[in-house]
């Protein structure tokens, strides 16, 4: 007996889909079959996997007949139809937009964090926001060891965030300072080359942004707790890849420094880069490309009696998108929580 395992990659030509595949053959995911889906605009076209090459197929509601679970990174408005659709005929969804991440029915999951929750799935998993999963990774131990009352976290984040046409807008408009032109933005509303830009998302009616409220209530449900308090300042940066998090910690019980040291290296997911005397800390350009969230800078804060100061690291397209929904869909696979068909 053979067991098949036939997953599907919706919006697989954009940055997060790419990602994905990418993952999914270097961690030698075992499927049998993968499929590559997006919009009509992108099908036909061919993607780079094991050594040849998918060929990407149209996204529509017939899709997902023939899949055992399918990893979605094409936004909210297509996983809000599609991913119900793909429920129904019995695949398994993990979805990377923000579509479904509040609803009460649906685990919002990080594997190191709360991966007991995938087992109360109805058809649909929703994977956090980028931002949030760096965090809560290093986070959960410092919870587990003297309880989080209030988190203060500011965001730098990597244009790549936003997708391929930031990373090239970034590109683009570099190139145009250094040749003395002044560029004029389209995927932001201001100039992102050499400057910092405090917006990341829509602004809402208490005057924070989405991204920010996504960090506060995601973090919530994710650690299972709502008593944890949190408010978060997002920034976008002139960084391709890697964001970058100032994260203060207030505990009920005190950690000392040299203890959080401990427990962060002792963390699954986490590295501990933490040096400042031979000038070593974690920068997206240790990030780019890597599995690991880096945290160092680990000081007391020393305004409050049991404060940490803390700063966090990792590969916004890997850790906190692609990697993040493969290391989802291992830990289905491996409790045995996709329907998969055994196969003479």
């Amino acid at each position: 007996m053979t067991r098949e395992l036939r997953i599907g990659v919706v919006g697989a030509t954009g940055a997060v889909g790419r990602e994905i595949l990418k993952i999914l053959e270097q961690r030698e995911f075992p499927a049998t079959t993968v499929k590559a889906l997006a919009s009509s605009r992108s099908a036909g076209q061919e993607l780079p996997f094991k050594g040849g090459h998918l060929v990407v197929e149209e996204l529509d509601e017939n899709s997902f007949n023939d899949l055992d679970l399918a990893l979605f990174s094409a936004g909210g408005s297509t996983s809000e139809k599609f991913a119900p659709i793909a429920a129904r005929s019995g695949c398994v969804v993990v979805d990377n937009s923000s579509a479904w991440r509040m609803d009460p029915e649906v685990p919002l999951v990080v594997p190191e964090v709360n991966p007991d929750d995938l087992s109360r799935h109805r058809g649909i998993i929703a994977n956090p926001n980028c931002s949030t999963i760096q965090m809560v990774v290093v986070l959960k131990p410092l919870h587990d060891a003297g309880k989080i009352k209030r988190v203060v976290v500011s965001t730098y984040q990597a244009v790549s965030g936003t997708g391929q046409k930031a990373i090239k807008e970034l590109e683009s408009q570099v190139r145009q300072m250094f040749n003395m032109q002044e560029p004029e933005p389209e995927v932001y509303p201001h100039r992102i080359a050499f400057n910092c830009l405090p917006h990341i998302d829509v602004f809402l009616d208490n005057d924070y942004t989405k991204e920010e409220m996504k960090m506060v209530l995601e973090t919530q449900k994710i650690m299972g707790d709502e008593t944890i308090r949190l408010t978060a300042t997002t920034v976008r940066v002139p960084v391709f890849y890697g964001h970058s998090e100032s994260v203060n910690v207030e505990t009920e019980k005190k950690i000392t420094s040299a203890e959080a040291r401990v427990i962060l290296s002792q963390a699954p997911g986490v590295q501990v880069l933490d040096n400042p005397r031979e000038k070593i800390y974690p920068m997206p350009i240790h990030a780019a490309g890597e599995d690991l969230t880096f945290v160092g800078r680990i000081r007391e804060d020393e305004s409050i009696p049991n404060g940490l100061n803390l700063w966090i690291v990792a590969d916004n397209l890997r850790k906190g998108a692609a990697l993040n929904a493969v290391q989802i869909a291992e830990v289905l696979l491996d409790r045995d929580l996709i329907r998969v068909d055994d196969a003479l």
